[in-house]
């Protein structure tokens, strides 16, 4: 495999943001056969369900979904549709917002959940995980997570107006 590719308008820094993409697009399509062959799911429908796997008895907000997937609200929407047409999560409004929808895993859907996330696992340890030893690992891991608290600092979308309400939440 070759270095990613730098345009060369570009200076030779942006090697990480070409070799990020790269990667992250290997992992994904490497984890989506998987994922639609053990549970009928998409990337981001696990991603949903994985979200609300981390506390099942806490519903979390549409809202607070898309700016964790970094998602826009019209297409997460028709995902939880479908997951609730599924009968994987349930829909219903908020009590402390009276425009807003929260969502909770149903027991189907935390069913399903666990039954792709060994399959899962799996999958991550052989395109990403066992590519990096011990120190490797926590490393990247390290650095990700510097990249996303300086990314993350910055509103989340749903909480930013637009220039024209004058206001920033």
């Amino acid at each position: 495999m070759t270095d990613p590719t730098v345009p060369p308008s570009l200076p030779r820094e942006f090697g990480v943001y070409f070799a990020l993409l790269e990667v992250s697009a290997l992992v994904q399509h490497g984890v989506e056969g998987q994922l639609r062959r053990d549970g009928g799911l998409s990337f981001v429908q696990f991603q949903i369900l994985a979200i609300l796997g981390e506390d099942p008895s806490s519903p979390r907000s549409m809202t607070d979904l898309a700016d964790r997937l970094v998602h826009s609200r019209s297409g997460l929407t028709y995902q939880v549709d479908r997951l609730e047409r599924a009968g994987l999560v349930v829909r219903a409004p908020s009590e402390a917002d009276e425009r807003g929808v929260n969502v909770t895993l149903s027991p189907k859907g935390a069913a399903v959940l666990e039954r792709v996330l060994p399959g899962h696992a799996e999958e991550v340890r052989d395109v990403l995980v066992d590519a990096l030893d011990t120190g490797d690992r926590e490393e990247l891991t390290r650095l990700l997570r510097r990249v996303l608290r300086h990314m993350r600092s910055r509103p989340p979308r749903s909480a930013r107006r637009s220039p024209a309400d004058g206001v920033e939440a």
